[in-house]
């Protein structure tokens, strides 16, 4: 086992170099100037000049390779003067040392802004995933117990209507439905609105405290601070250990209706191979078998099917992590969430190629580790696989 961890911990530095790259030449062949994005069809060239000195941007992008009035420019007798002195050799190298760079958009560090912003998709996906799993597999297991009955049927009408409809018109029904149309939107039931807020992450005016002030930690300083920072961002666990108990129900409502819609994709299709692969797997000869020795109907699906099934169930579980990230683009444009999705967005219009790839990192960081522990997860549900 620890080989294999330490092996495929290896196998990640070629495929982050090989994301890095690739994100590196996508972002530099967007139209368009970094320096009339941030600054306006205003700015001067002497101003443009100092803009681009000052975020590398006036380097060679590649060996020879330059951008020089919008346009690329391929001077071969500058190679070996820009070999190492050019922009990707200086992102890459930026990336090993911990410093993601400036954001050209907002000019400060990377990092601040991603702690700041990575909370709130962290927690929205998590809690989507959440949704889509639990509910995709009790729907599924239903579906496939009861096969051909009315509970089947309805579960894959809406595992179709949940694949079919997109995120953002599903989030602008839900807001309607949920906290325009229900006539108990404007009351309250023990503190708790029976109507659920259309947007934002708590209530405005809402007072709270974050986990350094909670505790007295504001002293420190490096890396504890940040990770007490980060952490304080997830308001849901940040309310809860700090007993902000009022605070954490306003948290949670707000959660509700981003969860959903950004979750109902993931838990239709979750739903859908949930039920086709258990179907397989009770039509096999080992669970005929187990049935024929007078093995209770509960033993055969709790210790020989369920287990079995459950293989390619996690393989998709794992994989809709992707989904769910792409996904956040549009369920924090509409629920005015300043997340990730949202931050990549705005980088994109604004030519913040320095954000684009730090964030871009970040999130193949989180699904390169998602897909790690889904591969050892393999062998606690299935004795017979073995990690080497």
């Amino acid at each position: 086992m620890a080989q294999y961890i330490v092996r495929r911990l290896l196998l990640s530095i070629p495929t982050l170099l090989g994301i890095i790259f690739i994100v590196f030449v996508i972002a530099r062949l967007l139209p368009g100037d970094p320096c009339i994005a941030a600054l306006g069809e205003r700015a001067t060239d002497e101003v443009c000049d100092a803009f681009n000195e000052r975020f590398g941007l006036n380097k060679a992008i590649v060996p020879g390779l330059f951008k020089i009035d919008r346009a690329f420019v391929f001077q071969p007798e500058e190679i070996p003067a820009s070999l190492l002195d050019n922009q990707f050799v200086a992102d890459v190298g930026q990336v090993i040392t911990g410093d993601l760079g400036d954001s050209i958009r907002y000019g400060r560090p990377v990092t601040e802004i991603l702690i700041e912003r990575l909370p709130t998709t962290m927690e929205l996906a998590f809690y989507a995933l959440l949704f889509a799993s639990v509910t995709g597999v009790l729907l599924g297991l239903m579906a496939a117990l009861r096969r051909n009955s009315k509970t089947d049927v309805t579960t894959m009408v809406i595992a179709i209507l949940g694949v079919s409809v997109p995120i953002f018109v599903l989030a602008v029904l839900l807001q309607f439905v949920f906290a325009v149309w229900l006539p108990g939107t404007t009351h309250d039931l023990f503190d708790v609105r029976i109507g659920l807020p259309p947007s934002g992450r708590h209530s405005p005016g809402l007072q709270f405290e974050t986990i350094p002030e909670a505790y007295g930690l504001q002293d420190l300083g490096g890396l504890p601070r940040a990770i007490l920072a980060f952490l304080s961002g997830i308001y849901t666990f940040s309310f809860l250990i700090t007993f902000q108990f009022r605070q954490w129900v306003d948290a949670v409502q707000h959660l509700i209706l981003p969860v959903i819609a950004l979750g109902t994709i993931s838990l239709a299709i979750v739903a859908r191979i949930t039920r086709s692969s258990l179907l397989e797997v009770l039509g096999l000869d080992y669970i005929r078998t187990a049935r024929a020795k007078g093995v209770g109907e509960r033993a055969v699906l709790r210790k020989h099917a369920f287990r079995n099934a459950m293989l390619p169930v996690v393989t998709i579980i794992g994989l809709q992590l992707g989904l769910l990230l792409a996904g956040a683009v549009l369920t924090e444009t509409v629920f005015n969430l300043s997340g990730v999705g949202r931050t990549m967005y705005d980088a994109i219009t604004a030519r913040d190629y320095i954000v684009v790839q730090a964030f871009t990192l970040i999130i193949a960081l989180i699904y390169l580790t998602v897909n790690l522990i889904v591969d050892i997860s393999y062998a606690f549900l299935d004795p017979r696989v073995r990690l080497k």
